[in-house]
């Protein structure tokens, strides 16, 4: 085989082009059926029935007839003329994709050399070039390659500055260069995302891995996370502010699981969680200050599965649950607080079953629940409080089975229920108090085994409620 033929072939397997021949055969039968069903269209509406027959040809037909030849033979040609343009147009546009294809990979390499270099101005230098080349990208497969480098750069091994050496003034001079060159990288990737999705420079719908990433700060306000994976999973949140204020979050799953928050503070309020899922699994609390308020869930699932709090503060205050499911299953509670006050429920439930909760307190103050339920199963209260105060119950379900109470317990002072069922089966109480004190609704169906059998030690109860069995 030649080369000519070779490069021609191949040429032809990237444009994905049919042979010549082939076209053109296809393009004239088209052609055919087309005219054939015009004609007949045009037969049929004009009632025609049969041909007069002509027994001799004069001279104006046999006119006619020879037009009539020039002009078929006029058609065809025009049709070759136009399936070559097409495919010279479709090999001019293929060599121009080479050639902006080709100059992107030498204005890459280039911009990919410059973040080795040891110089911080020459490294942010390499970070704004790469931006550029994404804005500039002549496919999406390259302009994600962009991305997927800066992002890699921030998965470098990075020291925080509380890690630092005391009194190195070199080392501190050296980390707050490398913080700026990732500060701009974070910066560089908000601000795109922050152009509407339409807009030729937005990178919406991209992937965004950020796994294991150690955040010192940064500014994540009002972007867009759609489309694509986003994954902050193992990421480091530590003596710092990250702002995620007014983001959304929609398409696939966005994943902060195994994430550490330790003494930063992280701000989610005001953003919108929608789409597949959003995935707190097994993330660890121990400081600081993390918020939701406002913010509103829809996706299928919003997962804490496992998390640990251990210090600090979580707030959820009138965040919105909808849609989904939020699980804090297995999750244990062991320091701080997680604040719901004034939030609103109504998805497909809340489970905290399994949960153990020491030394913390949980506040759903003023949350409304409605068509929901909400699950403390196997749950686990040793000193710790859960307060449900002037909270409202509409048509949700309330289940502690299994549950153990040596703790402070559980208030719902002052709640109001509406067809709301509560279930204790099988719960231990043992120093714990349940504290149903000035609610407004029906007595709950399910608060003792049996309607004859005593109150559990420490359960409270209005004087006109009379709890029946389940």
């Amino acid at each position: 085989m030649s080369p000519r033929l070779s490069r021609r072939q191949a040429e032809r397997r990237g444009l994905r082009l049919w042979p010549v021949g082939l076209v053109l055969l296809l393009a004239f039968t088209a052609a055919i059926v087309v005219a054939a069903a015009v004609f007949y269209t045009g037969w049929d509406l004009l009632s025609a029935r049969e041909l007069k027959p002509e027994r001799l040809i004069d001279s104006k037909t046999l006119f006619d007839l020879v037009k009539l030849s020039f002009g078929v033979v006029a058609g065809a040609g025009a049709l070759v003329a136009l399936v070559v343009a097409y495919r010279r147009q479709r090999v001019d546009e293929d060599g121009a994709l080479r050639d902006a294809t080709r100059l992107h990979t030498e204005r890459f390499t280039t911009a990919v050399s410059q973040l080795g270099d040891e110089s911080a101005a020459v490294r942010l230098g390499g970070v704004h070039a790469l931006a550029g080349l994404a804005d500039d990208a002549p496919t999406r497969e390259l302009r994600q390659t962009c991305i997927d480098v800066l992002c890699a750069y921030l998965r470098l091994p990075y020291t925080a500055e509380a890690e630092l050496p005391a009194d190195d003034a070199e080392a501190r001079h050296s980390y707050l260069a490398l913080r700026e060159v990732r500060h701009t990288v974070i910066r560089l990737i908000r601000d795109h995302l922050r152009l509407p999705l339409k807009h030729q420079h937005s990178w919406q719908g991209h992937d965004f891995d950020f796994t294991g990433v150690t955040f010192d700060g940064g500014d994540f306000s009002r972007a867009t996370f759609s489309g694509g994976l986003v994954s902050f999973s193992g990421a480091t949140f530590s003596e710092a502010r990250v702002d995620f204020r007014g983001a959304t979050f929609s398409g696939d799953v966005v994943s902060f699981g195994r994430a550490t928050f330790s003494g930063a503070k992280v701000d989610f309020s005001e953003a919108t969680f929608s789409g597949a899922g959003v995935d707190f699994s097994e993330a660890t609390f121990s400081g600081g200050l993390v918020s939701f308020g406002e913010a509103t869930f829809s996706a299928d699932v919003v997962s804490f599965r496992m998390a640990t709090f251990s210090g600090g503060r979580i707030g959820f205050g009138e965040a919105t649950f909808s849609k989904g499911l939020v699980s804090f299953r297995g999750a244990t509670f062991s320091g701080g607080g997680v604040d719901f006050v004034g939030a609103t429920f109504s998805g497909t439930g809340v489970d905290f079953s399994e949960a153990t909760f020491s030394g913390t307190g949980v506040d759903f103050v003023g949350a409304t629940f409605s068509g929901t339920r909400i699950s403390f199963a196997g749950a686990t209260f040793s000193g710790a409080r859960v307060d449900f105060h002037r909270a409202t119950f509409s048509e949700a379900r309330v289940d502690f089975d299994w549950a153990t109470f040596s703790g402070d317990g559980i208030s719902f002072g002052g709640a109001t229920f509406s067809g709301t069922r509560f279930d204790f089966r099988a719960a231990t109480f043992s120093g714990g108090a349940v504290d149903f004190s000035g609610v407004t609704g029906p007595a709950p169906s399910g608060l003792v085994p049996q309607s004859r059998s005593p109150l559990p030690t420490g359960l409270t109860l209005p004087a006109d409620w009379h709890p029946t069995g389940p």
